[in-house]
């Protein structure tokens, strides 16, 4: 544990960090699995939930939890299979 005043409130804000980028992944990952699995099922609102899950993945890029190639890779991974 940190003895010093300023690590210690260092130690507080990354922990609150941690978790709002795991919440931020996790809803990022979940918009992409709603959206691959929509459309194996062949559901009526793949497009929709394309919109949703793209918006995710460039919000993940911008706050920098994802790399920018990552965000493109995947975007148009689910692209070419919207339109598959």
């Amino acid at each position: 544990m940190p003895i010093i005043k300023s690590a210690i409130e260092r130690a507080k804000t990354n922990v609150k960090a941690n978790e709002r980028n795991s919440a931020q992944l996790s809803t990022m990952r979940t918009a992409v699995k709603r959206f691959e699995q929509a459309k194996t099922a062949g559901a009526d609102n793949a497009e929709e939930l394309f919109r949703l899950a793209s918006a995710a993945v460039d919000k993940a890029a911008s706050k920098g939890l994802i790399k920018r190639n990552k965000a493109s890779r995947d975007k148009s991974r689910m692209a070419a299979r919207l339109a598959k």
